[in-house]
C-alpha cells in the first residue's frame, strides 16, 4: 500500500523571498507563486504535496498589523483539516512579531506552522531564499507515528528552527538574521536534520483547534533610558483608550526609583492601566525584588514579563485584552506561560 503525501501548504504574504529580478531593467518584482516550481525544482525532490495562497495584496512586512495576522489565521483555520503543515512566507522585520501572535492566536495548534523568509531574493544568485524554503517545507512536513512531529509556531532561518515567540531579529545584513537567547533550538539542519525533540511544545491534543481573532491595540512600548522625563511619560501614559503599557527596563527588571516615576505608575496601575515589566537586554529575565530597584515595582503591581521576548509580550497582550478578562487575574494569566513563550 503506498503511503500517501504529505500536504503542505505555502502562504506568501509578502517580503524579500518572493522576489525575483527582472533581467531588463534590474528591479525586483513580486513571482506568481503558483510557479514556484520553476524557481525551485528542488522542491519536487520533497516527499510532499506543496500547494499556494498569496495574500491578494503581498505587503511589505514594515506594514504588518493586527489585521493581517487575523488574515493569516483564517487561511490557516480555513485549509487545517486538508493540510498536514503550513508554511508562511514573511518579510523579516516583523516576522517575531507575526510568528509570537499567531502563537496565540492558534490556540491548541496540533500541526506546524512556520514562518520564514530571506535576507536575498530567491531570484539573487547568492540567495538564502531556497535554503530556508527547502528546510522549512522538510521541517512542516516531518511525521512521527503518522502524526506532525512538530505542533508550535515556529520560525526557521539560516539552519536554525526557532520556536516563534521566543525570537527577535538581530541582524539586518547577515543570514543569521535571528536568535533566540532565552530558549533553545528546536532543531538544526546540517548534512542531517537534526530535531531537538525534548525543547518541542506538547499541546493538548484531545482539544479542538481555536482560532482568536480579537486583538486589542491599545498599547505602548516605553524604553527606559537615563534622563527620560515626566512630561513625556505622562503623556504616554495619559493616551486616550490606552490599556496597557509595556516597560523595557534596565537589565533584570531595573528601573529609577524617583518618587515621581512610581507614583506615575502608582496611579496608572489603580486606574486599571497593566504595565508589564520587560527588559532591554537581549537575554536574561526580569527577577522583580532582585534588586531594590526594582522593589517598588513588584509592591505596586507591575507585572513581570519574566524572560519573554518585547515581541511576544506585544503580542501577548494584543491577546489579552481582546480576550477581556478582568483586572484582579490578568497578572496571574500574563505571569503564566500559554506556548511555552516565558520560563
Amino acid at each position: 500500500m503506498t503511503k500517501p503525501k504529505i500536504n503542505i501548504l505555502l502562504i506568501y504574504t509578502g517580503g524579500t523571498i518572493g522576489m525575483v529580478k527582472d533581467f531588463k531593467t534590474g528591479a525586483l518584482k513580486s513571482f506568481n507563486f503558483k510557479n514556484l516550481l520553476d524557481q525551485i525544482p528542488e522542491l519536487q525532490l520533497l516527499d510532499c504535496n506543496i500547494d499556494t495562497v498569496s495574500f491578494k495584496n503581498p505587503i511589505d512586512s514594515s506594514n504588518m498589523n493586527p489585521k493581517y495576522w487575523v488574515q493569516i489565521a483564517e487561511i490557516i483555520e480555513t485549509h487545517y483539516k486538508t493540510f498536514d503543515g503550513f508554511v508562511v512566507l514573511h518579510g523579516s522585520d516583523t516576522m517575531s512579531y507575526s510568528a509570537s501572535a499567531l502563537s496565540f492566536m492558534l490556540e491548541n495548534l496540533a500541526k506546524p506552522v512556520v514562518f520564514t523568509g530571506s535576507q536575498l531574493p530567491i531570484g539573487d544568485l547568492r540567495t538564502d531564499a531556497k535554503e530556508n524554503l527547502i528546510t522549512s517545507i522538510q521541517v512542516a512536513s516531518m511525521q512521527y507515528k503518522g502524526r506532525p512531529l512538530i505542533k508550535e509556531v515556529c520560525l526557521y532561518f539560516e539552519y536554525k528552527l526557532y520556536r516563534g515567540n521566543r525570537t527577535t531579529k538581530l541582524n539586518a545584513e547577515h543570514f543569521q538574521a535571528f536568535a533566540s537567547f532565552n530558549y533553545p533550538d528546536l532543531a538544526e539542519s546540517g548534512v542531517h536534520l537534526k530535531i531537538n525533540q525534548k525543547y518541542l511544545f506538547k499541546p493538548n491534543l484531545r482539544k479542538k483547534l481555536k482560532v482568536n481573532k480579537n486583538l486589542d491595540e491599545n498599547i505602548a512600548v516605553v524604553k527606559l533610558f537615563p534622563g527620560i522625563s515626566i512630561s513625556i511619560l505622562e503623556s504616554i501614559f495619559n493616551t486616550p483608550n490606552l490599556k496597557a503599557v509595556i516597560l523595557e527596563t534596565y537589565g533584570s527588571g531595573n528601573c529609577s526609583t524617583e518618587k515621581w516615576f512610581i507614583n506615575l505608575l502608582k496611579e496608572s496601575i489603580s486606574k486599571g492601566l497593566h504595565i508589564i515589566n520587560v527588559t532591554q537586554c537581549s537575554g536574561g529575565s526580569v527577577v522583580m525584588g532582585h534588586y531594590e530597584t526594582s522593589s517598588a515595582l513588584k509592591k505596586i503591581g507591575v507585572i513581570s514579563g519574566k524572560d519573554i521576548t518585547t515581541e511576544a509580550a506585544v503580542a501577548k497582550l494584543m491577546y489579552f485584552l481582546g480576550q477581556n478578562i478582568s483586572g484582579n487575574t490578568f497578572k496571574t494569566k500574563y505571569e503564566t506561560s500559554l506556548r511555552g513563550e516565558m520560563i
